[in-house]
């Protein structure tokens, strides 16, 4: 296995690997009898309006083929995109977007400073990645906490960001914040993971740090680093606590 396939395992490691959508090229037949015969299971299959992307949704996903697909993600042959566990989880993640009519948004790094600095109060030190329209930031508990509790956490989080934009004069609705794992949507939302390619726009996932956007190269050292040294011990006490507050 790719050993940065390993990484991307290990930081994943808490959300259900017995599913997945995965964006790709390859479609047809004989690549469908190709992974069926592992023993998935297709629940839909479709193609990107105006485009050559097809994306499947599977499960029933064996271990190995898991395993396969990971090492062709991070050798950015397809994106592999997991989904939340429905009751708990110790993984979560903030997507924030900009409107395609914008090149320049300064809204969007205040935002994401704003969220960081957040998180980072709570305990944690959330991993920041370039993705589509804007970042995904990460933030890993200790042990699971309900999806509930993490839902009204994020959203005091998120609340707390756009009010800092609006304090700053800024207009907060030029972005799109969502969260995950949302209990709304948990069946039809997943994840791109760290280590593709953008399937549209070819960008990779590079790591954003405080002092800005590192390259590919920089950006996997980033991604085992963090991996390796932050902890996210004391946030679950500060997720329970923060979640039976008001906004």
């Amino acid at each position: 296995m790719d050993p940065r396939a390993e990484l991307v395992k290990t930081f994943y490691a808490a959300l259900p690997r017995d599913r997945l959508k995965l964006e790709t090229r390859d479609h047809g037949f004989a690549f469908l009898d190709e992974m069926l015969a592992t023993g998935m299971t297709l629940e839909y299959g479709e193609r990107v309006l105006c485009s050559d992307i097809y994306k499947y949704k599977f499960e029933n996903v064996p271990e190995s083929k898991m395993d396969d697909l990971l090492s062709a993600h991070v050798r950015k042959q397809c994106n592999v995109c997991l989904y939340f566990s429905p009751d708990a989880n110790s993984l979560f993640c903030f997507n924030l977007d900009k409107s395609p009519k914008f090149t320049e948004l300064p809204e969007m790094a205040l935002a994401v400073g704003l969220l960081r600095e957040f998180l980072v109060d709570a305990g944690c030190e959330p991993l920041v990645v370039l993705s589509g329209k804007g970042y995904h930031l990460w933030g890993r508990l200790a042990a699971p906490v309900s999806n509930d509790a993490l839902c009204k956490f994020m959203m005091r989080a998120m609340a707390k960001a756009l009010y800092g934009l609006h304090q700053r004069g800024m207009d907060h609705d030029r972005i799109s914040a969502r969260f995950y794992p949302d209990p709304r949507t948990l069946d039809k939302i997943s994840l791109r993971l760290f280590g593709s390619d953008h399937v549209k726009n070819k960008t990779f996932s590079r790591v954003m740090t405080p002092d800005g956007l590192l390259d590919e190269e920089d950006s996997w050292r980033a991604f085992e680093e963090h991996l390796k040294a932050k902890s996210a011990g004391r946030l679950g006490e500060h997720v329970e606590s923060a979640a039976g507050g008001d906004l």
